[in-house]
């Protein structure tokens, strides 16, 4: 990949997280070509340049979230990042619950990427976001021998989440782990690209005896459960986690007194709070963990992207300076709308991830914990590692373990890490697989 793709990728997401205008409870309703024509007649009029004509087709929660002249500002931008256009491809449509959701590729001399348009009951727009097409992921790898999988679903009822256990093969008890995800709404196998770096961990994991459940976040199986936009992080993820280890611990077979909480990223830093409240934990393993609060990570991540080609544009540098006065007036306690909060999050959601303090989290609990991070980590680096390695320098109730070649999906591989890992096919290290293992199995009542 040239650094000129490299940079468009980076600048792409940026352009993605501007335009989120629909709260995580994406849904979409009925068929035929109306819905199409609708989102197609939005892309027209920004191409005429009828921003404001735009913004009247909004819902009153997509104009809180951007104005006509920061909608400007992003669609201007992409002939500059991706070249000339070059037209569009066939759209789709998706149908959940009352909301319908167009997808419409669009095509550049340099690059493309997917609008997505929601509109409601009323043909309104509730929702625009930009994003890169996904890369598909490769079939699944065929079942190992020696481990199976069932169906296993976190919670009752309507609101349940459905998930897989995948065993060792035997009669048990088994010693278990519950997987977290990190941000965004991530799959069970948390797909990111050709890899599913969970999928790999319950394979690897069941192969050494241990049992694995992983569901589909609430995000990705129930975003209408977000729809009133005012969630918060124990919404997001603490209650499933939560609510998955009480039921693993029920599952048959499985050694109620040896189950563990693995979380990944987001997932890891919320590990020591989830497992501080399910009672009876046996401990946590936190997988690239940040360990200071989120809203310096997301800064220095931008800041880090941006400059990563060896210069950082106008409208980079203005981006980051626009995260950086959300993030003060946020800790300034004031209310910020969602047009100018980090991610077009709710003030709600940011002061409820503000509130955890994963090293202070992870001190008070009494169970052990291993600590994992990979050298190549692009999104939660050295910075973070050191503050573990100063939180715990000796203590014998946490491991540390630093993979050099690692990235943050722990796939190997060389050089400075870059967004080219999570395109790239591979599989999450066996090492750091048997090394988790092997830990669990250190830990017997």
């Amino acid at each position: 990949m040239t650094a000129t793709a490299n940079r468009g990728r980076t600048r792409l997401r940026a352009i993605a997280g501007a335009l989120l205008l629909s709260l995580c409870g994406i849904a979409a309703a009925d068929e035929g070509g109306d819905a199409i024509a609708l989102a197609q007649r939005t892309l027209d009029r920004l191409d005429a340049g009828q921003y404001a004509a735009v913004i009247d087709s909004f819902t009153s929660e997509a104009k809180a979230a951007i104005d006509a002249d920061g909608l400007e500002q992003v669609w201007i931008a992409l002939p500059a990042q991706l070249g000339e256009a070059q037209g569009r491809g066939d759209a789709t449509l998706d149908t959940r619950g009352r909301f319908r959701v167009v997808a419409i590729p669009l095509r550049y001399a340099r690059g493309a990427l997917n609008a997505i348009v929601t509109l409601d009951e009323y043909d309104r727009v509730a929702g625009l976001l930009l994003q890169p097409p996904a890369a598909a992921p490769p079939p699944p790898p065929a079942m190992p021998a020696g481990i199976s999988e069932r169906a296993f679903s976190v919670g009752s009822g309507e609101r349940a989440l459905p998930g897989t256990l995948t065993l060792p093969n035997g009669a048990g008890p088994f010693p278990a782990v519950a997987l977290v995800h990190g941000s965004g709404p991530q799959d069970r196998d948390e797909t990111i690209g050709p890899n599913r770096p969970f999928l790999d961990i319950a394979h690897g994991l069941a192969a050494h005896g241990i049992a694995v459940l992983r569901y589909d976040k609430r995000s990705r199986a129930r975003p209408q459960d977000y729809a009133q936009g005012d969630f918060t992080i124990d919404d997001e993820t603490t209650d499933d986690a939560v609510a998955a280890l009480k039921a693993l611990r029920a599952a048959p077979g499985i050694d109620p007194e040896r189950v563990f909480v693995f979380g990944h990223s987001l997932g890891a830093m919320l590990a020591p709070r989830i497992a501080a409240r399910v009672p009876g934990t046996a401990g946590a393993i936190l997988f690239a963990a940040p360990s200071r609060p989120l809203l310096d990570v997301l800064v220095e991540q931008v800041s880090a992207m941006a400059a990563r080609d060896g210069s950082v544009s106008d409208a980079e540098r203005e981006a980051t300076t626009r995260l950086e006065s959300g993030i003060a007036r946020l800790r300034a306690g004031e209310e910020v709308p969602a047009a100018e909060a980090p991610l077009g999050q709710s003030t709600a959601y940011w002061r409820s991830i503000e509130a955890v303090d994963p090293v202070a989290d992870a001190r008070a609990l009494d169970v052990p914990l291993l600590v994992l991070h990979g050298g190549r980590d692009l999104q939660v680096g050295a910075a973070d590692w050191r503050g573990w390695q100063q939180a715990f320098p000796q203590s014998p109730r946490v491991r540390l373990r630093d993979y050099p070649a690692l990235s943050h999906l722990g796939i190997a591989g060389e050089g400075p890490g870059s967004l080219a890992d999570y395109q790239t096919a591979g599989h999450v290290d066996p090492r750091l697989i048997a090394d988790v293992a092997e830990w669990i199995r250190e830990r017997r009542p």
